[in-house]
């Protein structure tokens, strides 16, 4: 589920910060910051608009392929194994979208900030260390007990129980537990 996880975490984190900061608060667009389109002026917003467009239309694509491999694993084997692995993986990537993006598009090229104005550095560094937080519990939630990044119990096809009881799955590391087997519709 890392896959499925980091790109749905990256496309969701897209999302927060476009329909959040863009749209709701208004506290910036793609472009606001980069001098040839104030968003002060018709043609300044058109472009920002158009960029804010394309960067949600990226963010739309990062999730759709995460929630299509998502049902493709779905599809091929059951994954049995915790929710809070695959929410882990999400809060990552989400947590990687905020230091990818403040990184380049608010330190390095400057095209924008969190938020304009005499306390721009702070909010950026904010963004950041936000970022640096959900990295940091999503990989905590994708652990185990003993630390060790949590491991799917997959059942192939062959495994499962005709009648859709529980059957025995095993983990790389040769752990074994009964498990309910998915719907018998696959």
């Amino acid at each position: 589920m890392t896959a499925p996880g980091i790109l749905l975490g990256l496309g969701l984190g897209g999302f927060v910060d476009g329909i959040v900061l863009h749209q709701i608060l208004q506290w910036h667009h793609m472009l606001s910051s980069e001098g040839s389109y104030p968003k002060t002026t018709v043609a300044g917003l058109e472009a920002n608009t158009l960029a804010d467009g394309l960067f949600h239309a990226s963010t739309w694509i990062l999730a759709a392929v995460g929630v299509w491999l998502l049902w493709r694993a779905a599809r091929t084997h059951a994954s049995i194994g915790p929710g809070r692995v695959l929410a882990g993986w999400m809060l990552f990537g989400w947590g990687l979208f905020n230091v990818a993006e403040g990184l380049v598009d608010h330190h390095l090229l400057g095209i924008h900030h969190v938020r304009e104005g005499a306390d721009q550095t702070a909010w950026d560094l904010g963004f950041l260390a936000l970022g640096a937080v959900l990295l940091i519990a999503g990989w905590l939630l994708t652990r185990d007990r003993e630390g060790h990044v949590a491991r799917e119990r997959v059942l192939e096809r062959d495994h499962v129980r005709e009648d859709g009881g529980a059957a025995l799955s095993h983990d790389d590391a040769g752990r074994s537990e009964v498990v309910r087997a998915p719907d018998a519709e696959r």
